[in-house]
């Protein structure tokens, strides 16, 4: 990984979107720092687009997608995208499967989540379940003292042996039905709302996260950016981020932006320096 202030300038020309985690990426200690959100309307403000990709339950995509200066939201680590229209005051939900689906998933989950607390005894399920549609996150250290390694394998070993999903974030352990990921619900979000092919823009798109959920979109982005913390996570990750900033969660992502948007004005200069560099 290289430092992100050595980011090149001349990158920074065609960037369109900045694509973020937000647990320990865009907050720093459990919480949403000012920087962080203001930061985001930076990005905004220079007409570039900005949408959270988490695996934080649908109740608080709801909230997000309406409140935060942002252009949508994926949660649940890809169960559905949110976006929603100031002007006609209209929610866009697109799950990836239909709710008669999500129900039956449920029913499946509630029997891992049984076969977790026997195998965990330690293990507590995320005190954001109650507001989540599409999976189950099991908390490592969120809200309770932080579990081993191995219990955590065991956790994921539970996930995959009944046949779902299973990824590790900074805090949660989560588990689901569905051959999807962070990443293709991206794609999706991408070709219905913005009407574009994410192969083709990838290089209009910048990425940042902290940890192994992250993996397929550090792996797909070729401007993929981790925050300091991430490092906490090597050797564990399919894939690394290209970049890696100097500050930790949302204290980094500042750091982030405020490099892209220095690069912006100077590419926006009339300096020969700046045409050359174009």
């Amino acid at each position: 990984m290289k430092p992100f202030s050595e980011f090149p300038v001349s990158n920074v020309f065609s960037l369109r979107y900045v694509l973020t985690d937000i647990d320990d990426t865009l907050t720093l200690s459990g919480r949403l720092p000012s920087i962080a959100f203001v930061s985001m309307e930076k990005l905004q403000e220079a007409g570039i687009a900005v949408i959270p990709i988490t695996g934080r339950p649908a109740g608080w995509c709801d909230h997000i997608a309406r409140m935060w200066p942002v252009n949508g939201v994926v949660g649940e680590n890809g169960a559905f995208y949110f976006c929603y229209d100031c002007l006609s005051r209209k929610m866009t939900r697109r799950y990836w499967k239909p709710e008669k689906e999500r129900r039956a998933d449920r029913k499946r989950l509630v029997a891992i989540e049984k076969q977790i607390r026997k195998s965990v005894p330690a293990s507590r399920v995320a005190s954001d379940q109650a507001y989540r549609e599409a999976d189950l996150a099991i908390d490592f250290c969120e809200d309770v003292l932080p579990l081993s390694l191995s219990d955590i394998d065991r956790i994921v070993a539970c996930f995959t042996e009944a046949g779902a999903q299973a990824k590790i974030s900074s805090i949660h352990v989560n588990g689901w039905f569905g051959n999807y990921d962070k990443l293709i619900m991206t794609r999706l979000l991408f070709e219905e709302v913005f009407s574009k092919n994410l192969d083709a823009i990838k290089n209009q798109v910048i990425f940042a996260g902290d940890s192994p959920n992250d993996a397929p979109m550090f792996g797909f982005f070729p401007n993929s950016v981790g925050v300091a913390n991430v490092k906490n996570f090597m050797g564990k990750m399919v894939h690394d981020p290209a970049w890696v900033t100097a500050g930790e969660g949302g204290v980094g992502f500042a750091e982030m932006v405020d490099h892209l948007i220095a690069c912006r004005k100077l590419l926006e200069s009339e300096s020969p320096v700046c045409r050359n560099l174009c």
